[in-house]
């Protein structure tokens, strides 16, 4: 199980990543139009900005893209803008759903000159498909087989040129001869608490939303640095303040309606604190193996190691070690408990009352 795969595995998550088709379709009217519009993501947006000018100075088709970063960060989005900025037409497609070469190349064969092909998740293609993808992004052509066995033979096929923009949330699994294909690459970053600000104050907008700077500061606290998880906790306190209170935002409001829907200060929901209560509380704040600690919360291990556990991590509220799963001190503090003092500290491997191989 992969990143995506662990995601599909937790959707009912509020601050989860993945968007299901429902929540694209809201996206689609936030979403900004231009590069002057898109918050955040300074150095990819400067970059991307001269790249997309030289190309309609020169009259050609931009570079291919490259954009690697979590999810929701506005991999897509950015692609949108690019069509946008060079004044032609997007078809959109993904990873998993090219199993084939000929799936690709029917798409290949249909594209416009100039046209922006975005693909999603784009280490989740075929390994044939990528193969054929070498070509057509080098050369703009394909060679179509036709036929089986000795008789088989290729038809070279010429495609007008085009520009391909690759989103992947896992760089790393890209083979070094399709990643050297991409003129341009753009690593996107979480965003900084200011700039969620601005997002949820600009969504706001054009939701029709009355908030105030706390509590749109209140919200991007506990948006994960991730823009999507900020408008949809966004449209959770809409709902919370037309309900029990007089429609308007105010970090008070917010505060509230977060704690209805398990999200406390530091983003974290009811999955995190579950493991983190489990790491502390049952084995002493480790190490503890992931299977182990993934049985004690009651989850599948991939859900724990690939939803819960890198925000937990970046956070620095636990540690992977060679020995297990250790929470730091940070994690005690954020949970209001107090450290055993039991010798070795946490990595003494056991908790509260717990006794050891040679006793105590």
């Amino acid at each position: 199980m992969n990143w995506d795969d662990a995601a599909e595995a937790a959707p009912d998550r509020l601050v989860g990543a993945a968007a299901d088709s429902e929540e694209q379709a809201v996206e689609a009217a936030l979403r900004p139009k231009d590069l002057g519009e898109f918050v955040g993501q300074e150095r990819v947006r400067e970059q991307l900005g001269l790249v997309l000018q030289a190309a309609r100075k020169r009259g050609g088709t931009a570079d291919h893209v490259l954009l690697s970063g979590a999810p929701g960060l506005g991999k897509t989005t950015l692609s949108m803008i690019i069509a946008a900025e060079m004044g032609v037409p997007i078809r959109i497609t993904s990873g998993p759903a090219i199993q084939h070469a000929g799936d690709l190349a029917a798409i290949l064969s249909s594209l416009a000159e100039g046209e922006v092909l975005f693909l999603d998740e784009i280490h989740r293609m075929s390994r044939p498909a990528e193969e054929m993808l070498y070509m057509a992004m080098e050369d703009f052509r394909v060679d179509v087989i036709v036929g089986k066995g000795p008789g088989a033979t290729a038809i070279p096929l010429e495609l007008p040129p085009f520009t391909l923009v690759g989103a992947t949330t896992r760089a790393g699994l890209l083979p070094p001869p399709l990643r050297d294909r991409f003129g341009f690459t753009g690593h996107m970053e979480f965003y900084a608490p200011a700039e969620l600000e601005r997002v949820i104050h600009r969504s706001a907008g054009l939701l029709d939303v009355t908030i105030d700077a706390e509590g749109a500061a209140e919200i991007a606290g506990r948006s994960r640095g991730t823009p999507r998880i900020a408008n949809r906790l966004l449209r959770r306190v809409r709902d919370y303040a037309q309900v029990r209170a007089d429609g308007q935002i105010t970090r008070e409001t917010a505060a509230k309606a977060l704690e209805v829907y398990e999200v406390d200060a530091r983003g974290l929901d009811r999955l995190d604190r579950a493991v983190l209560r489990a790491l502390l509380t049952l084995f002493g704040g480790g190490p503890v193996g992931l299977s182990t600690l993934a049985v004690a919360v009651g989850e599948e291990r991939e859900t724990v190691e690939e939803v819960a556990e890198p925000f937990l991590v970046r956070e620095g509220l636990l540690a992977r070690t060679p020995r297990g799963r250790v929470a730091t001190g940070a994690a005690w503090t954020h949970l209001g408990l107090v450290p055993p003092q039991h010798s070795g500290g946490a990595g003494a491997g056991t908790g509260p009352g717990q006794t050891g191989l040679f006793g105590p």
